[in-house]
This record gives structure tokens, C-alpha cells and sequence, in this order.
């Protein structure tokens, strides 16, 4: 099991704090963690010949997931209280799964009760246990961008599950973007939709801008030989530093990052990390994906309830740019809140701190009609 960076988890990254929220993650531990057990199993999906928007095509597609809870049936035999909840790009499945996110919403009388719900948690193609081009193909992988996965997601729930309509469907970041197509491409197939520090725009600016950054400095290192590298070019890992920073709060840097051992271990760590649980190829596929996604000109196809839920100090999604105000009166049953900052906010990482932000998950999911 992959527990990731422990501050993408909104804590300092340090070796003990990573060995202790992989234990959590593991245990299922955490605020408002169950003394139940509920049923917890993980498995595959495979797609024995898929085909891609661009007409590329891959051999026993493998889509992983992990399932908490159980399938509940109406009279009519149609599981009902399926929620499907999806990570950002820079994690898998077990970024949505951190103590962090799972304690304030997974439990009994939590917003997502395991009693009540069931909920899927996939890794979305390109990570996790999903099929990626780190398997083998590597840079013969299938270029795919967000309409393919938010396509493969819907299968998943579709075929494999066998449900026909969702509770809820949620996500953070990338997971929020695809929250967002979601309910443009199947708009009467879920009672509510949570999209979490994602903007229904284009990725453009400083979101495009870092994402080029990264994607370049891949490309252009001179042992990535066109994806086809036998050892993990390093080149590019001076900049999944500045990546890192650019996701957090300038203020929580300070509070941690105040000496030039406590920056140079930090940088050192993130170095470390990314060696060890990620892969340049990977990378490369997952931050291009987003090529395709543009929803603002359809967000009137959404019609079931909607809430975004931003932060103030996220500087991906800068509210400043005053993009979402206009684009949710677009929406016939669409609002948002903006989590002000604060001294426990954690920029665009407060998107995993679902302590901060759970009480609106609980109201929104009271509201949702049955």
C-alpha cells in the first residue's frame, strides 16, 4: 500500500509522521474512525480492450479500486447508496483514504456512514494499482486525458458495480475536475455532487503554467530518452519541490520551514518521495491529462445539487480570479463555500483536512432528496 507523501495529508514531512499515518491509514484509524468494523475489500476491473478518444487502444485496461461498506437494494433490486469518491493527480486511492480525510467523514454518524453508504474508491487510471504506463508500455502508453477517465470511472460503476445511480459522486482536485464532467455527461445519474478545491474552468495561468513547467523539465532531461529510460531520470526532480510548495500555505512554510537544514531536508524528502512511489512517465501522463478539460460552456447540462467547496488561501484555484461566482449561476441547483484561511488551513492541501470542511458534507448530504 502506497500511504504518499504525508504532507500532501497537510502535516510536515518527516519519516516517523509517514511511518504513523501509513499505520492509521492501514488501521483505519483517525477522528471519528469506527470501533465497527465495516466491510472493507479492494479488487480489479479490467476492460479487455479499450479505446481511447484518440483512437489509441490498450490491452486489458485494469482499474483497481477499493470499497468500503455494503451495497444496499431498493424493492426494485437497484443498489441505491453507492458514493463514488476520487482522488487528486498527484496521489491514488489511499490520498482519499488518509486518516485525515476518512476520519472526519467515514463513520457511524459521520456524513459518508458506512451503514448507510457504499463507498467506492477507484485508483484512476495512471495511478495507483490502475493500469499506468510504468507497467511496461511506458511511452508507448495511450494518451489519455480527462474525458477518457471520467469514461473509464463510469464503467467501473456501471458494469462492474452494477449501479445505475449514485448518492453522490465527489472528488478532490483532479477527482473535483471529474466531479465536474460527471454531472455534464450523466446528469440524472447521481442525487449530489461535491467537487473539492477544483474550478469548472479550463486549466489555465498558474495551473497550466506549473503543469507545463513540470511536463517540460521531464521531457527535456536528457535520461528521459523519449520515455523509454531503464532508470528514473533525476533531472526533473528539482522541480517537484517547487510543485510541492506552490500546493501549500506560504504561512504553514513558515511556521515549518525556518532554518536552511529544516528547506534543505524538506527539499531532500520530496526528492525521496517521488523516487520511491512515482515515476516520471507517470507523472508526465497524469499532469498532460487535463488537456481536454474545459466544462464552463455545459455547466448548464448539470441538474443535480451541486457544492464546490474552495479555500481562500489555494493558490491553484486563486479565488481572486473571481471565476466562480458567475459560472455557478449557471447551475440550476448550484452553490459554494470558500473555507476562509486559517491558522489550521493548508492552502490547496486542505482539501485532505476534512476536519475543516466536513460539517458542509454533512449538511449538503441531509438536503439530498431520497
Amino acid at each position: 500500500m502506497t500511504c504518499g507523501n504525508p504532507a500532501r495529508y497537510g502535516a510536515p514531512v518527516t519519516i516517523p509522521m509517514r511511518a504513523f499515518l501509513c499505520v492509521l491509514l492501514v488501521a483505519g484509524l483517525g477522528a471519528g474512525a469506527s470501533a465497527q468494523p465495516f466491510p472493507e475489500s479492494e479488487g480489479d476491473f479490467v476492460i479487455p480492450r479499450y479505446t481511447f478518444r484518440n483512437g489509441q487502444t490498450l490491452q486489458d485496461l485494469r482499474l483497481h479500486y477499493r470499497t468500503i461498506g455494503t451495497p444496499i437494494r431498493d424493492a426494485a433490486g437497484h443498489i441505491r447508496n453507492g458514493v463514488l469518491i476520487m482522488h487528486g493527480s498527484s496521489g491514488d486511492a489511499s490520498q482519499v483514504l488518509a486518516a485525515s480525510m476518512r476520519g472526519p467523514l467515514v463513520g457511524p454518524g459521520l456524513p459518508l456512514d458506512p451503514a448507510t453508504h457504499f463507498l467506492i474508491y477507484p485508483d484512476i487510471l495512471g495511478a495507483g494499482k490502475s493500469s499506468k504506463p510504468s507497467d511496461g508500455l511506458r511511452a508507448a502508453f495511450p494518451k489519455y486525458g480527462y474525458h477518457d477517465l471520467v469514461d473509464l470511472e463510469h464503467r467501473l460503476v456501471t458494469e462492474h458495480f452494477g449501479i445505475e445511480r449514485l448518492r453522490l459522486v465527489m472528488g478532490i482536485s483532479m477527482g473535483g475536475m471529474h466531479t465536474w464532467l460527471w454531472g455534464i455527461r450523466y446528469p440524472s445519474m447521481m442525487d449530489g455532487l461535491l467537487p473539492i478545491s477544483s474550478l469548472p474552468v479550463k486549466v489555465d495561468g498558474r495551473n497550466l503554467l506549473w503543469r507545463r513547467i513540470l511536463v517540460n523539465a521531464i521531457r527535456t532531461d536528457p535520461a528521459w530518452m523519449n520515455g523509454n529510460y531503464t532508470e528514473q531520470p533525476r533531472g526533473f526532480l528539482n522541480i517537484m519541490p517547487m510543485f510541492d510548495m506552490l500546493v501549500q500555505s506560504p504561512s504553514r512554510l513558515a511556521e515549518r520551514l525556518n532554518t536552511y537544514d529544516a528547506a534543505d531536508a524538506y527539499v531532500r524528502e520530496v526528492v525521496d518521495e517521488t523516487l520511491d512511489e512515482d515515476d516520471a512517465n507517470n507523472i508526465l501522463y497524469r499532469f498532460e491529462a487535463s488537456f481536454d478539460y474545459d466544462p464552463a460552456a455545459d455547466l448548464h447540462r448539470i441538474t443535480a445539487p451541486l457544492l464546490a467547496i474552495l479555500f481562500a488561501d489555494d493558490e491553484l484555484n486563486p479565488i481572486e480570479l473571481g471565476v466562480i461566482e458567475p459560472l455557478m449561476a449557471q447551475l440550476k441547483n448550484g452553490r459554494h463555500i470558500i473555507v476562509p484561511a486559517g491558522s489550521e488551513t493548508e492552502a490547496h492541501r486542505t482539501q485532505v483536512k476534512a476536519a475543516i470542511w466536513a460539517r458542509h458534507v454533512g449538511e449538503f448530504m441531509k438536503g439530498l432528496a431520497r
